[in-house]
């Protein structure tokens, strides 16, 4: 079964706090989920990154998600392999720096917040 990584700030996580859509798209499937960040631990604070429904991965910006060295040991920690997960997110960066180490991944747009594109991508990938 694929793990889904699920991008915090901007995506699961917005100012108004976890989008609800989201959340009950990932709750229709029983995957594990991690949910990544680069925020440290005041950061987390500071963006409401508590009491989540899914553990929380962070390297504390050392280094950040655009790293593909980020991807590698969240997969190294979690005892994953890539083509075992599945990765959403905003940051164009980010993306690509999954994909560089062989996950599957899916460039979620912020604004837009197509929750019917999100849905299709997890479906297919599954």
């Amino acid at each position: 079964m694929k793990t889904i990584l699920v991008d915090a700030w901007n995506t699961f996580i917005t100012e108004s706090g976890i989008d609800p859509e989201i959340m009950a798209l990932l709750d229709r499937f029983p995957n594990p989920k991690i949910i990544v960040t680069n925020a440290n631990e005041e950061e987390q604070a500071a963006f409401g990154m508590v009491n989540l429904p899914y553990p929380l991965y962070s390297m504390s910006h050392h280094p950040d998600k655009t790293d593909p060295y980020y991807f590698e040991c969240l997969l190294k920690a979690y005892e994953l392999k890539a083509e075992d997960t599945v990765y959403f997110e905003h940051n164009a960066d980010a993306v690509a720096s999954a994909a560089a180490v062989g996950i599957k991944t899916h460039w979620y747009d912020k604004d837009l917040r197509d929750h019917k594109k999100l849905q299709e991508f997890l479906e297919r990938s599954m």
